[in-house]
């Protein structure tokens, strides 16, 4: 059954008035209907606010990784731990192969359902999740396949035995890694980005964001915790954080804002998909045009570029 949020309640009453008119086969309601449809969600999602983007982006039915990969991958055949400690669920690895094109897709999952949400940690990677991502990158890079990236966390997890197992250091060595691999790396940001967990699966040659998603230093909870010790505050602080796509393509944080359906991903996965591949593919083409010293040196300069300015 689909969830709906509390600025969906229109579409869900129209929704279920166009179901009844299809059960019963009426043409004339279901185009009435259909019509009214249309019209509203280009009024609700044409002017959305950021904390209705947070919730979308947070939203229960949108795809996880494991979606998109059942959705984009033939012979998909996963990879599991770090060869140190043990596998972190948080962290999906598979190697497959998207349109013709052999990849290795990294993702983070959050799990649906409370059994799956417990053994995945809520998408919250321990240091050996970070450390199976690099080993699955390096093992593309010596098979020569590109690499990609889908952002989904609320943090890295901040547990006292991740802390013990060198939890920054995991994130900082993929950081340092990931900058000089020798093959294109592509990174979207699906759901939720958040801090140092989204940027240990973030360095790569493309960082694009969904439509509805979201990037951040930290939370907006936590702002509003940190800032006005007050919960409530949670709207004020999203929208000072300026954490949706536009803000962060426009100060260059980001490369590119994918136009996944208007009426958001997770009622229309299949379109989402389709987004998120032609992007991929396309992106692989064009670094695969570059030589491998162009396109570090590209990379590089992409990196470093971030946070300048000039008065």
């Amino acid at each position: 059954m689909a969830t709906y949020l509390d600025f969906e309640s229109k579409i869900e009453s129209i929704q279920e008035e166009l179901v009844s008119a299809q059960a019963i086969e009426n043409i004339e309601a279901v185009n009435k209907y259909q019509a009214e449809l249309d019209k509203e969600v280009q009024k609700t999602y044409g002017s959305l606010s950021d904390f209705q983007k947070l919730q979308l982006a947070r939203h229960p039915d949108r795809p996880y990784a494991l979606d998109y990969i059942r959705l984009l991958m033939d012979d998909a055949y996963e990879i599991h731990g770090d060869r140190a400690f043990r596998d972190d669920p948080a962290i999906l690895c598979y190697i497959g192969w998207i349109n013709g094109q052999k990849t290795m897709l990294i993702g983070e999952q959050k799990g649906r359902g409370v059994k799956n949400k417990i053994k995945r940690n809520f998408g919250m990677p321990n240091p050996e999740g970070y450390r199976k991502a690099l080993r699955a990158v390096k093992m593309a890079e010596k098979f020569d396949i590109p690499v990609l990236m889908l952002i989904d966390t609320p943090g890295a997890y901040p547990g006292l035995g991740a802390e013990e197992r060198g939890q920054s250091e995991a994130i900082a060595k993929n950081l340092f890694e990931f900058a000089s691999v020798k093959v294109p790396m592509v990174s979207v940001v699906i759901g939720e980005g958040g801090s140092g967990g989204a940027l240990a699966i973030g360095v790569a040659d493309k960082l694009a964001m969904m439509r509805y998603s979201v990037f951040a230093v930290i939370s907006p909870e936590g702002c509003s915790a940190i800032l006005w010790n007050d919960p409530s505050k949670v709207e004020a602080a999203t929208k000072a954080l300026k954490i949706t796509p536009n803000y962060l393509l426009e100060h260059g944080l980001v490369d590119d804002v994918l136009d996944e359906p208007l009426i958001g991903a997770h009622r229309d996965k299949e379109r989402a998909a389709e987004v998120l591949k032609k992007y991929f593919l396309e992106s692989v083409q064009a670094l695969r045009e570059l030589s491998e010293d162009e396109m570090l040196d590209q990379r590089y300069k992409r990196l470093t570029a971030v946070g300048a300015f000039s008065e």
